[in-house]
Protein backbone atom coordinates (compact mmCIF):
# COMPACT_ATOMS: atom_id res chain seq x y z
CA UNK A 1 0.00 0.00 0.00
CA UNK A 2 1.37 3.41 -1.01
CA UNK A 3 0.10 6.85 0.02
CA UNK A 4 1.22 9.87 -2.00
CA UNK A 5 0.62 13.03 -0.03
CA UNK A 6 0.58 16.73 -0.87
CA UNK A 7 0.90 16.37 -4.65
CA UNK A 8 -0.64 18.71 -7.19
CA UNK A 9 -2.78 16.27 -9.16
CA UNK A 10 -3.40 16.82 -12.86
CA UNK A 11 -5.67 14.26 -14.54
CA UNK A 12 -6.35 15.54 -18.08
CA UNK A 13 -8.99 12.90 -18.83
CA UNK A 14 -11.33 14.18 -16.11
CA UNK A 15 -10.04 17.76 -15.98
CA UNK A 16 -9.26 17.28 -12.27
CA UNK A 17 -6.53 19.58 -11.03
CA UNK A 18 -5.52 20.55 -7.52
CA UNK A 19 -3.88 19.39 -4.32
CA UNK A 20 -4.71 15.76 -3.53
CA UNK A 21 -3.56 12.70 -1.62
CA UNK A 22 -3.56 9.43 -3.56
CA UNK A 23 -3.84 5.99 -2.00
CA UNK A 24 -2.72 2.96 -4.02
CA UNK A 25 -3.25 -0.69 -3.12
CA UNK A 26 -2.93 -3.92 -5.09
CA UNK A 27 -1.76 -2.00 -8.14
CA UNK A 28 -4.79 0.29 -8.37
CA UNK A 29 -5.93 3.70 -7.21
CA UNK A 30 -8.25 3.19 -4.23
CA UNK A 31 -8.72 6.71 -2.82
CA UNK A 32 -8.12 10.19 -4.23
CA UNK A 33 -9.01 12.90 -1.72
CA UNK A 34 -7.83 16.27 -0.47
CA UNK A 35 -6.52 14.76 2.73
CA UNK A 36 -5.89 11.15 3.68
CA UNK A 37 -4.37 9.71 6.84
CA UNK A 38 -1.82 6.94 6.27
CA UNK A 39 -3.41 3.50 6.74
CA UNK A 40 -1.55 1.06 8.93
CA UNK A 41 1.44 -0.38 7.11
CA UNK A 42 1.29 2.05 4.20
CA UNK A 43 4.44 3.54 2.70
CA UNK A 44 4.18 7.33 2.50
CA UNK A 45 5.65 9.45 -0.27
CA UNK A 46 5.67 13.21 0.29
CA UNK A 47 5.20 14.91 -3.08
CA UNK A 48 4.91 18.49 -1.87
CA UNK A 49 5.74 20.92 -4.65
CA UNK A 50 5.40 18.22 -7.31
CA UNK A 51 2.84 17.39 -9.99
CA UNK A 52 1.36 13.90 -10.12
CA UNK A 53 -0.11 12.90 -13.48
CA UNK A 54 -1.00 9.63 -15.18
CA UNK A 55 2.06 7.66 -16.22
CA UNK A 56 3.35 9.02 -19.52
CA UNK A 57 2.68 7.03 -22.70
CA UNK A 58 4.95 6.99 -25.74
CA UNK A 59 3.30 5.81 -28.93
CA UNK A 60 6.47 5.80 -31.02
CA UNK A 61 9.73 4.28 -29.74
CA UNK A 62 12.52 2.20 -31.23
CA UNK A 63 14.12 -0.24 -28.80
CA UNK A 64 16.05 -1.89 -31.68
CA UNK A 65 15.31 -5.37 -30.37
CA UNK A 66 15.64 -7.79 -32.11
CA UNK A 67 18.51 -7.22 -34.48
CA UNK A 68 20.19 -3.99 -33.42
CA UNK A 69 20.71 -4.45 -29.69
CA UNK A 70 24.10 -2.74 -29.78
CA UNK A 71 22.04 0.47 -30.05
CA UNK A 72 19.31 -0.41 -27.53
CA UNK A 73 17.43 -3.42 -26.21
CA UNK A 74 14.19 -3.95 -24.33
CA UNK A 75 15.88 -3.61 -20.93
CA UNK A 76 17.88 -0.43 -21.62
CA UNK A 77 14.96 1.10 -23.50
CA UNK A 78 12.67 0.45 -20.53
CA UNK A 79 15.24 2.00 -18.19
CA UNK A 80 15.32 5.13 -20.33
CA UNK A 81 11.52 5.22 -20.38
CA UNK A 82 11.00 5.11 -16.62
CA UNK A 83 13.70 7.73 -16.06
CA UNK A 84 11.71 9.98 -18.37
CA UNK A 85 8.44 9.30 -16.53
CA UNK A 86 6.99 6.81 -19.01
CA UNK A 87 4.98 3.82 -17.83
CA UNK A 88 3.74 2.63 -21.25
CA UNK A 89 5.64 2.42 -24.52
CA UNK A 90 4.54 1.30 -27.98
CA UNK A 91 7.42 -0.02 -30.08
CA UNK A 92 7.86 0.43 -33.79
CA UNK A 93 8.27 -2.60 -36.02
CA UNK A 94 11.39 -1.88 -38.12
CA UNK A 95 13.57 -4.39 -36.31
CA UNK A 96 15.59 -7.28 -37.76
CA UNK A 97 13.67 -9.40 -38.46
CA UNK A 98 10.82 -6.92 -38.82
CA UNK A 99 7.67 -7.49 -36.81
CA UNK A 100 5.80 -8.99 -39.74
CA UNK A 101 5.15 -12.39 -38.18
CA UNK A 102 3.35 -13.77 -35.15
CA UNK A 103 6.58 -15.39 -33.95
CA UNK A 104 8.52 -12.14 -33.81
CA UNK A 105 5.69 -10.21 -32.19
CA UNK A 106 5.11 -12.97 -29.62
CA UNK A 107 8.80 -12.99 -28.71
CA UNK A 108 8.93 -9.22 -28.13
CA UNK A 109 5.77 -9.12 -26.04
CA UNK A 110 6.81 -12.14 -23.97
CA UNK A 111 10.23 -10.67 -23.18
CA UNK A 112 8.61 -7.36 -22.30
CA UNK A 113 6.31 -8.70 -19.60
CA UNK A 114 8.73 -8.31 -16.68
CA UNK A 115 10.01 -4.84 -17.57
CA UNK A 116 9.32 -1.73 -15.43
CA UNK A 117 7.10 -0.36 -18.23
CA UNK A 118 4.01 -1.71 -19.94
CA UNK A 119 5.49 -2.73 -23.28
CA UNK A 120 3.39 -2.85 -26.44
CA UNK A 121 4.43 -3.26 -30.04
CA UNK A 122 3.05 -2.40 -33.43
CA UNK A 123 3.36 -4.93 -36.23
CA UNK A 124 4.22 -4.20 -39.83
CA UNK A 125 1.72 -3.25 -42.49
CA UNK A 126 3.61 -5.05 -45.27
CA UNK A 127 5.81 -8.13 -45.35
CA UNK A 128 9.48 -7.31 -44.84
CA UNK A 129 8.43 -3.64 -45.04
CA UNK A 130 8.71 -3.87 -48.83
CA UNK A 131 5.31 -2.34 -49.55
CA UNK A 132 4.28 -5.18 -51.87
CA UNK A 133 2.13 -7.54 -49.81
CA UNK A 134 0.09 -7.06 -46.65
CA UNK A 135 1.03 -8.94 -43.51
CA UNK A 136 -1.58 -11.16 -41.89
CA UNK A 137 -3.00 -8.24 -39.93
CA UNK A 138 -5.77 -10.30 -38.36
CA UNK A 139 -3.32 -12.84 -36.94
CA UNK A 140 -1.00 -10.09 -35.67
CA UNK A 141 -3.94 -8.33 -34.02
CA UNK A 142 -4.98 -11.56 -32.32
CA UNK A 143 -1.41 -11.89 -31.04
CA UNK A 144 -1.56 -8.46 -29.40
CA UNK A 145 -0.36 -5.92 -31.96
CA UNK A 146 -1.12 -2.38 -30.80
CA UNK A 147 -1.42 -1.17 -34.38
CA UNK A 148 0.28 -1.42 -37.75
CA UNK A 149 3.18 0.56 -39.23
CA UNK A 150 6.10 0.33 -41.60
CA UNK A 151 7.69 3.30 -39.82
CA UNK A 152 10.94 4.19 -41.52
CA UNK A 153 9.44 3.76 -44.99
CA UNK A 154 6.16 4.96 -46.51
CA UNK A 155 3.42 2.74 -47.91
CA UNK A 156 3.47 3.98 -51.48
CA UNK A 157 0.83 1.68 -52.98
CA UNK A 158 -2.43 3.50 -52.31
CA UNK A 159 -4.57 0.43 -53.04
CA UNK A 160 -2.57 -1.63 -50.55
CA UNK A 161 -2.86 1.14 -47.97
CA UNK A 162 -6.62 1.34 -48.54
CA UNK A 163 -6.94 -2.37 -47.83
CA UNK A 164 -4.79 -2.05 -44.69
CA UNK A 165 -6.94 0.81 -43.42
CA UNK A 166 -10.11 -1.18 -44.10
CA UNK A 167 -8.75 -4.10 -42.08
CA UNK A 168 -7.49 -1.78 -39.34
CA UNK A 169 -10.92 -0.22 -39.04
CA UNK A 170 -12.56 -3.64 -38.75
CA UNK A 171 -10.05 -4.66 -36.07
CA UNK A 172 -10.28 -1.33 -34.26
CA UNK A 173 -6.53 -0.74 -34.60
CA UNK A 174 -4.75 2.26 -36.14
CA UNK A 175 -2.40 2.33 -39.08
CA UNK A 176 0.50 4.74 -38.44
CA UNK A 177 2.37 6.16 -41.40
CA UNK A 178 5.86 7.53 -42.02
CA UNK A 179 5.15 10.11 -44.69
CA UNK A 180 8.25 10.67 -46.84
CA UNK A 181 8.02 10.01 -50.57
CA UNK A 182 11.55 8.93 -51.44
CA UNK A 183 11.14 10.00 -55.06
CA UNK A 184 11.54 13.61 -53.89
CA UNK A 185 14.57 12.97 -51.66
CA UNK A 186 18.23 13.31 -52.64
CA UNK A 187 19.68 13.08 -49.12
CA UNK A 188 17.50 12.33 -46.11
CA UNK A 189 17.67 13.94 -42.70
CA UNK A 190 18.07 17.55 -43.80
CA UNK A 191 15.47 20.10 -44.93
CA UNK A 192 15.52 20.40 -48.69
CA UNK A 193 16.24 23.90 -49.93
CA UNK A 194 16.93 25.20 -46.43
CA UNK A 195 19.84 27.08 -44.92
CA UNK A 196 21.53 24.02 -43.45
CA UNK A 197 21.34 22.06 -46.71
CA UNK A 198 22.72 25.00 -48.65
CA UNK A 199 25.59 25.40 -46.19
CA UNK A 200 26.48 21.70 -46.47
CA UNK A 201 26.05 21.67 -50.23
CA UNK A 202 23.17 19.19 -50.10
CA UNK A 203 19.78 19.00 -51.80
CA UNK A 204 18.06 17.25 -48.92
CA UNK A 205 14.49 16.17 -48.27
CA UNK A 206 12.01 18.81 -49.48
CA UNK A 207 8.76 19.47 -47.70
CA UNK A 208 6.81 18.07 -50.66
CA UNK A 209 8.10 14.62 -49.75
CA UNK A 210 5.98 14.78 -46.60
CA UNK A 211 2.91 16.81 -47.36
CA UNK A 212 2.02 15.18 -50.69
CA UNK A 213 1.72 11.79 -48.98
CA UNK A 214 -0.16 13.27 -46.03
CA UNK A 215 -2.65 14.84 -48.46
CA UNK A 216 -3.20 11.48 -50.16
CA UNK A 217 -3.45 9.40 -47.01
CA UNK A 218 -5.77 11.57 -44.93
CA UNK A 219 -8.21 11.57 -47.86
CA UNK A 220 -8.11 7.78 -48.07
CA UNK A 221 -8.63 7.41 -44.32
CA UNK A 222 -11.38 10.04 -44.29
CA UNK A 223 -13.29 8.24 -47.04
CA UNK A 224 -13.12 5.03 -45.00
CA UNK A 225 -13.50 6.73 -41.60
CA UNK A 226 -10.58 4.53 -40.54
CA UNK A 227 -8.19 5.15 -37.63
CA UNK A 228 -4.99 6.70 -38.97
CA UNK A 229 -1.96 8.31 -37.36
CA UNK A 230 0.34 10.65 -39.26
CA UNK A 231 3.69 10.12 -37.58
CA UNK A 232 6.21 12.81 -36.55
CA UNK A 233 4.66 15.60 -38.61
CA UNK A 234 7.16 18.29 -39.64
CA UNK A 235 5.66 20.69 -42.20
CA UNK A 236 3.17 23.53 -42.05
CA UNK A 237 1.36 22.11 -45.09
CA UNK A 238 1.15 18.67 -43.48
CA UNK A 239 -0.43 20.14 -40.36
CA UNK A 240 -2.95 21.98 -42.49
CA UNK A 241 -3.97 18.85 -44.41
CA UNK A 242 -4.67 17.07 -41.13
CA UNK A 243 -6.54 20.10 -39.81
CA UNK A 244 -8.86 20.12 -42.82
CA UNK A 245 -10.10 16.58 -42.26
CA UNK A 246 -9.78 15.98 -38.54
CA UNK A 247 -12.80 18.10 -37.59
CA UNK A 248 -15.17 15.77 -39.45
CA UNK A 249 -13.04 12.65 -39.02
CA UNK A 250 -11.71 12.53 -35.44
CA UNK A 251 -10.32 9.04 -36.06
CA UNK A 252 -7.46 10.75 -37.93
CA UNK A 253 -4.63 11.73 -35.60
CA UNK A 254 -1.11 13.14 -35.81
CA UNK A 255 2.04 13.01 -33.71
CA UNK A 256 4.39 15.84 -32.82
CA UNK A 257 7.87 14.99 -31.60
CA UNK A 258 9.72 17.11 -29.04
CA UNK A 259 12.51 17.75 -31.54
CA UNK A 260 10.12 19.07 -34.18
CA UNK A 261 8.52 21.55 -31.77
CA UNK A 262 11.86 22.44 -30.13
CA UNK A 263 14.43 22.75 -32.93
CA UNK A 264 14.84 24.01 -36.48
CA UNK A 265 17.22 23.06 -39.28
CA UNK A 266 19.75 25.49 -37.78
CA UNK A 267 20.52 22.84 -35.16
CA UNK A 268 22.32 20.83 -37.84
CA UNK A 269 24.86 23.65 -38.22
CA UNK A 270 25.81 23.40 -34.53
CA UNK A 271 24.97 19.80 -33.60
CA UNK A 272 25.72 18.03 -36.87
CA UNK A 273 24.46 14.49 -37.21
CA UNK A 274 22.97 14.56 -33.70
CA UNK A 275 20.25 16.75 -35.24
CA UNK A 276 19.78 14.52 -38.29
CA UNK A 277 16.29 12.97 -38.18
CA UNK A 278 13.63 11.72 -40.58
CA UNK A 279 11.57 13.70 -41.40
CA UNK A 280 14.10 16.49 -41.00
CA UNK A 281 14.04 19.50 -38.75
CA UNK A 282 12.62 22.33 -40.81
CA UNK A 283 12.08 26.07 -40.48
CA UNK A 284 10.89 28.22 -37.58
CA UNK A 285 7.61 28.67 -39.44
CA UNK A 286 7.16 24.88 -39.53
CA UNK A 287 8.07 24.56 -35.85
CA UNK A 288 5.41 27.12 -34.93
CA UNK A 289 2.89 25.39 -37.22
CA UNK A 290 3.43 22.14 -35.30
CA UNK A 291 2.90 24.01 -32.02
CA UNK A 292 -0.28 25.62 -33.36
CA UNK A 293 -1.47 22.15 -34.35
CA UNK A 294 -1.03 21.07 -30.74
CA UNK A 295 -2.80 24.19 -29.52
CA UNK A 296 -5.98 23.66 -31.54
CA UNK A 297 -6.04 19.85 -31.27
CA UNK A 298 -5.10 19.11 -34.87
CA UNK A 299 -2.17 17.24 -33.34
CA UNK A 300 -3.12 15.44 -30.14
CA UNK A 301 -0.20 13.07 -29.57
CA UNK A 302 3.32 13.90 -28.40
CA UNK A 303 5.57 10.97 -29.34
CA UNK A 304 9.31 10.76 -28.87
CA UNK A 305 10.43 8.78 -31.95
CA UNK A 306 13.18 7.58 -29.59
CA UNK A 307 15.78 6.34 -32.10
CA UNK A 308 19.08 5.17 -30.58
CA UNK A 309 22.29 4.85 -32.61
CA UNK A 310 25.83 3.94 -31.64
CA UNK A 311 28.38 6.80 -31.37
CA UNK A 312 30.49 5.51 -34.27
CA UNK A 313 27.42 5.59 -36.53
CA UNK A 314 26.64 9.22 -35.74
CA UNK A 315 30.32 10.14 -36.20
CA UNK A 316 30.17 9.24 -39.89
CA UNK A 317 29.95 12.00 -42.54
CA UNK A 318 26.53 13.62 -42.60
CA UNK A 319 25.16 11.81 -45.65
CA UNK A 320 26.32 8.40 -44.34
CA UNK A 321 25.19 8.80 -40.71
CA UNK A 322 21.81 7.32 -39.74
CA UNK A 323 18.88 9.56 -38.88
CA UNK A 324 17.36 9.67 -35.41
CA UNK A 325 17.88 10.86 -31.86
CA UNK A 326 17.03 9.47 -28.44
CA UNK A 327 14.14 11.21 -26.71
CA UNK A 328 12.55 9.34 -23.81
CA UNK A 329 14.63 11.00 -21.09
CA UNK A 330 14.19 14.58 -22.36
CA UNK A 331 10.65 14.65 -23.81
CA UNK A 332 8.76 15.89 -20.75
CA UNK A 333 11.29 18.63 -20.09
CA UNK A 334 11.26 19.83 -23.70
CA UNK A 335 7.47 19.96 -23.65
CA UNK A 336 7.54 22.07 -20.48
CA UNK A 337 10.23 24.36 -21.91
CA UNK A 338 8.83 24.87 -25.39
CA UNK A 339 5.08 24.42 -24.96
CA UNK A 340 4.09 25.26 -21.39
CA UNK A 341 6.56 27.94 -20.29
CA UNK A 342 5.95 30.15 -23.38
CA UNK A 343 2.18 29.85 -22.78
CA UNK A 344 1.27 27.87 -25.90
CA UNK A 345 -0.31 25.01 -23.91
CA UNK A 346 -1.47 24.67 -20.34
CA UNK A 347 0.26 21.97 -18.33
CA UNK A 348 -2.99 19.98 -18.41
CA UNK A 349 -3.37 20.15 -22.19
CA UNK A 350 0.28 19.25 -22.74
CA UNK A 351 -0.04 16.26 -20.41
CA UNK A 352 -3.18 15.11 -22.24
CA UNK A 353 -1.00 14.61 -25.32
CA UNK A 354 1.25 12.34 -23.25
CA UNK A 355 -1.40 10.43 -21.29
CA UNK A 356 -5.13 10.10 -22.00
CA UNK A 357 -5.00 10.98 -25.71
CA UNK A 358 -2.56 8.19 -26.66
CA UNK A 359 -4.32 5.80 -24.26
CA UNK A 360 -7.66 6.43 -25.92
CA UNK A 361 -6.35 6.20 -29.49
CA UNK A 362 -4.50 2.93 -28.87
CA UNK A 363 -7.12 1.51 -26.45
CA UNK A 364 -4.64 1.13 -23.59
CA UNK A 365 -5.71 0.55 -19.95
CA UNK A 366 -3.85 3.67 -18.86
CA UNK A 367 -3.91 7.46 -18.96
CA UNK A 368 -6.25 8.14 -16.02
CA UNK A 369 -6.09 8.73 -12.29
CA UNK A 370 -9.39 7.45 -10.98
CA UNK A 371 -10.51 4.97 -8.37
CA UNK A 372 -10.17 1.44 -9.71
CA UNK A 373 -7.80 2.33 -12.54
CA UNK A 374 -4.32 0.82 -12.84
CA UNK A 375 -1.96 2.85 -10.66
CA UNK A 376 0.47 4.21 -13.23
CA UNK A 377 1.77 7.59 -12.13
CA UNK A 378 4.47 10.13 -12.91
CA UNK A 379 5.55 12.52 -10.17
CA UNK A 380 7.70 15.44 -11.27
CA UNK A 381 8.83 18.93 -10.28
CA UNK A 382 8.01 21.20 -13.24
CA UNK A 383 10.29 24.02 -12.08
CA UNK A 384 13.38 22.13 -10.93
CA UNK A 385 16.15 22.25 -13.52
CA UNK A 386 18.68 19.68 -14.64
CA UNK A 387 21.53 19.54 -17.12
CA UNK A 388 21.24 16.89 -19.82
CA UNK A 389 24.21 14.55 -19.25
CA UNK A 390 26.41 12.89 -21.84
CA UNK A 391 25.43 9.47 -20.53
CA UNK A 392 21.87 8.21 -20.38
CA UNK A 393 19.91 5.24 -19.10
CA UNK A 394 19.56 4.47 -22.80
CA UNK A 395 22.41 2.45 -24.28
CA UNK A 396 22.91 5.27 -26.79
CA UNK A 397 23.67 8.96 -26.32
CA UNK A 398 22.72 10.51 -29.66
CA UNK A 399 20.98 13.62 -28.34
CA UNK A 400 21.51 17.21 -29.51
CA UNK A 401 20.41 18.44 -26.08
CA UNK A 402 23.48 17.25 -24.15
CA UNK A 403 24.75 20.03 -21.88
CA UNK A 404 21.51 22.04 -21.99
CA UNK A 405 19.69 23.09 -18.83
CA UNK A 406 16.06 22.00 -18.92
CA UNK A 407 13.10 22.36 -16.54
CA UNK A 408 11.13 19.42 -15.23
CA UNK A 409 12.66 16.69 -13.11
CA UNK A 410 10.98 13.30 -12.74
CA UNK A 411 11.24 12.17 -9.11
CA UNK A 412 9.10 9.03 -9.18
CA UNK A 413 7.72 6.74 -11.86
CA UNK A 414 5.10 4.31 -10.56
CA UNK A 415 3.84 1.31 -12.52
CA UNK A 416 0.99 -0.80 -11.16
CA UNK A 417 1.48 0.80 -7.75
CA UNK A 418 5.21 0.00 -7.55
CA UNK A 419 7.93 2.64 -7.63
CA UNK A 420 10.01 1.62 -10.66
CA UNK A 421 12.12 4.79 -10.75
CA UNK A 422 13.18 7.04 -7.91
CA UNK A 423 15.46 10.01 -8.51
Amino acid sequence: MLLIQNCYLIDPASGTEGRRDILIDNGRFVKIEKHLLPPAGASVLDAAGMIACPGLIDTHSHFRDPGFTYKEDLVTGADAAVRGGYTSVILMANTKPPVDSVDTLTDILARGQDLPVHLYSCANVTKEMKGKELCDLEALAACGAAGFTDDGVPVMDSALLTKALEIGKRLGLPVSLHEEDKSYITENGINGGGRAAETLGLTGSPREAEYTLIARDVEIAAALDAPLCIQHISTEEGVEYVRRVRGEHPSIHAEATPHHFSLTEDAILTKGTLAKVNPPLRTERDRIAVIRGLMDGTIDLIATDHAPHAPYEKEKPFVEAPSGMIGLETALSLAILNLVQPGYLTMQKMLACLTCNPADFYHLPAGRIEVGAPADLTVFDPDEEWVVPSEFASRSCNSPFIGEKLPGVVHFTIKDGEIVYRR
